[in-house]
């Protein structure tokens, strides 16, 4: 881990009343001024905080708005009906119905998996709850994984499959930090399962669901192509549990652990991993995507998330020799006010969600809308 600790790059995106410029950030070798060529138009519009996207295919798309409604979006076609309302769902701040992926067999199976916070004699929770997806329904409802400690603030909730066909989970600190550094609780982790929900024998941690740890509310992950390396977004401290700022874009390594609360923004301790990229102010990275397809050329070999308080996409170059590393960064589509989920379609296009009917933003006409990038 140390060797990792010496290879990886730490900057941090410093302004005040506006985005220091350009020269000053390429004196860390990093930049935020680049223009993009690509068009941005309205997909749909009129959800209520869309906080998942994911493709069935070109035709059929399912959407996870927080409230606890799953929607379907048909031929481009916002579905009135949705296709299940979780009447479980907590959603009075933060929480609510948030993660969606499909299974890697899902051609076969028609299995989607779902996380959500709710309820229970008191106490927030979050479980994983898998489905078949019958096209008009969901059935055979099926719990893989509960009882991961959840609060109005900090509770996760990011599922996704890796290339090992492990389900991973991001979970939040639920306003706990001390258990961040835990590994006997599941509160700021990133947990990594069997679809079936049974723990895999090659975790790092014996019996344990624990993949990484020494997280505060990680929102993001995925996978370069091709590889098994994990980038990862993350939310710093919000000024009650430390400087405001520090957001993060890390590597995750097996049983690594990344600091929070011991250390956050720039500072470094011997046996803990250190961000590639930290954000001050905040940025509120609440995605994260590793572009796979070349039909956007200058989206090569990027991660890309969306910024809820910074209101865009910010877009890091990977260095094409060293996929752990970063280049530069950029960020575009500022005109749409909180962008929180972002996917890329079949169609090798991207796809991302405005939020800004979450309480924070100041909806505009339609919101929120996923938008379209080609």
């Amino acid at each position: 881990m140390n060797i990792l600790l010496n290879l990886i790059l730490s900057v941090t995106f410093l302004f005040s009343g506006g985005c220091k410029s350009e020269s000053e950030n390429n004196k860390n070798g990093f930049k935020n001024s680049e223009k993009t060529a690509a068009q941005t138009e309205v997909f749909v519009q009129d959800l209520e905080v869309p906080w998942s996207i994911v493709f069935i295919s070109n035709e059929r798309i399912l959407v996870n708005e927080r409230p606890g409604r799953m929607r379907v979006i048909t031929g481009g076609i916002l579905q009135d009906e949705p296709i299940k309302t979780f009447s479980e769902v907590s959603s009075g701040s933060e929480e609510g119905l948030m993660g969606l992926t499909l299974d890697p067999e899902y051609a076969s199976n028609k299995l989607i998996y779902v996380s959500f916070a709710y309820e229970k004699e008191g106490d927030l929770w979050v479980k994983v709850v898998r489905y078949k997806d019958n096209g008009s329904s969901l059935t055979e409802e099926t719990t893989i994984f509960d009882n991961i400690p959840a609060a109005r603030f900090h509770a996760g909730c990011r599922i996704k499959f890796g290339p090992d066909n492990k389900l991973y989970i991001t979970t939040g600190d639920a306003g706990e930090r001390k258990f961040a550094q835990d590994l006997d609780k599941l509160q700021g982790k990133i947990l990594r399962i069997n679809p079936d929900g049974t723990i895999p024998a090659d975790n790092p941690f014996a019996n344990s669901p624990v993949w990484s740890y020494g997280h505060r509310n990680p929102q993001g992950i995925d996978w370069v192509p091709g590889t098994d390396i994990m980038w990862q977004t993350e939310h710093g401290p919000s000024g009650f549990d430390g400087p405001g700022g520090g957001d993060e874009v890390n590597v995750i390594v097996k049983g690594g652990n990344y600091g929070w609360p011991e250390v956050s923004h720039t500072d470094s301790k011997e046996g803990m991993v250190s961000p590639i990229l930290v954000f001050t102010p905040a940025e509120a990275p609440a995605s994260g995507l590793v572009y796979k397809s070349g039909k956007l050329a200058e989206f090569k070999d990027t991660f890309l998330f969306g910024c809820l308080r910074g209101n865009g996409i910010m877009v890091v170059k990977i260095d094409p020799n060293d996929r752990t590393k970063a280049l530069s960064f950029t960020k575009i589509a500022t005109e749409y006010g909180r962008i929180r989920d972002i996917t890329e379609g079949p169609d090798g296009f991207i796809y991302f969600s405005s939020s800004n009917k979450d309480g924070r933003g100041s909806p505009k006409s339609g919101d929120d809308k996923i938008y379209r990038i080609r």
